[in-house]
């Protein structure tokens, strides 16, 4: 009999079906890269909240929200993307394409703000759709697709805007993203955000189209035979990445009170590393959505710690960077060193007992 060298993701996948679940809960809700992530958040948090001054100020939280808040909200769908083993570069581009037009129409077109929001997360819905389609139904690799539609996408926002900055939305809706919620330091924008988090949560953790996404990221091919519409639901999930950075788009537009061409430029770096920081692996069917959260708190902690530091933006942009490829490194080798741990212990427990009957031993027939 012939024996398989499994790769990464059937590496992983091993390793899940017997060491995992051989421990009891408490270990499996500890032991694992999202818990990891969580505890670097509160050990840089707690240490820049000692160390760095300013850090510790009154408006700490609510400056890391209101300026993380689109990189939360397009992440929470590219966490379902990158689980099904693709990868969606245009997000910042669909962004900024989205900002465009919602400035467009409400200051050169005098349209309502809901109503030019509604048509920009249509648009963007669309922008999203025209890659999952190339990527689904024509066969194309998404990276190859997404820096392909990150040009294109990015050129329709400079067509529209002409090189020009667009200025003067509404002062209600213009305050509405930054305004605290009461009297604490939360702004309105994690009101979105948790909903929809919860419902990507439930969506990926919960439900059928959820445990599909797990099995694309496993092998597209077992998942089709094993009766998954492997096509649409990567069209679906391109889809929802295009319409939640078109809402992420809206935000940023009226809390800047003004788009631009370069509009939203360098998120997809930081939106791809939280992710992958976050436990995602970059080989598809693995992640959670709670370490995703995680991880991009931590790098908007880092972000705010080394700013306040006094650390130039060439210094944040390394650490991302090296994040970045740490993630991809750990997401790579880990599984292929965990799965060489438990094969004695697998091997034993199929290993056939020799029962003993006082002094007389019977050999198991081979």
């Amino acid at each position: 009999m012939s024996t398989l060298t499994p790769d990464a993701p059937q590496a992983e996948r091993a390793t899940r079906t017997y060491p995992s679940y051989s421990r009891n809960l408490l270990a499996r809700l500890l032991l694992n890269r999202e818990a990891a992530v969580i505890l670097a958040l509160v050990v840089v948090f707690v240490y820049a909240m000692g160390n760095v001054q300013y850090f510790d100020g009154p408006l700490t939280i609510y400056n890391l929200l209101k300026e993380y808040a689109p990189i939360l909200l397009m992440a929470l769908p590219m966490t379902l993307i990158i689980v099904t083993g693709e990868i969606d570069l245009s997000v910042a581009s669909t962004l900024g394409a989205s900002a465009a037009i919602t400035g467009v129409l409400v200051v050169e077109h005098d349209l309502s703000v809901p109503t030019a929001a509604l048509v920009a997360i249509a648009a963007g819905a669309a922008l999203g759709a025209l890659n999952g389609f190339f990527v689904a139904y024509v066969g194309l690799p998404s990276l190859a697709v997404t820096i392909g539609s990150l040009a294109l996408y990015r050129g329709l926002a400079q067509g529209l805007i002409q090189d020009k900055r667009i200025s003067g939305f509404p002062g209600d809706w213009r305050s509405w993203p930054t305004e605290r919620i009461g009297d604490t330091q939360y702004p309105n924008i994690i009101i979105p955000i948790v909903v929809l988090a919860v419902v990507f949560g439930l969506l990926l953790h919960f439900t059928g189209f959820g445990r599909s996404i797990f099995e694309i990221g496993l092998s597209d091919e077992a998942a089709h035979f094993a009766g998954v519409n492997v096509a649409r639901t990567k069209l679906i999930l391109f889809t929802l990445s295009g319409a939640v950075a078109a809402f992420a788009g809206v935000y940023v537009a009226l809390k800047a009170n003004s788009v631009a061409t370069d509009t939203g430029t360098g998120f997809e770096l930081k939106v791809i590393a939280g992710v992958l920081l976050g436990g995602v692996s970059i080989f598809g069917g693995r992640g959670a959505l709670h370490g995703v959260i995680a991880g991009v708190l931590l790098i908007a902690v880092l972000n705010s710690a080394l700013q306040l530091d006094g650390q130039g933006s060439e210094v944040i942009q390394i650490i991302i960077g090296l994040l970045l490829v740490g993630s991809v490194i750990a997401s790579n080798f880990l599984p292929r060193i965990r799965a060489l741990l438990p094969r004695r212990a697998v091997a034993d427990a199929a290993t056939p007992k020799t029962p003993v009957n006082g002094d007389h031993t019977r050999k198991v027939a081979q």
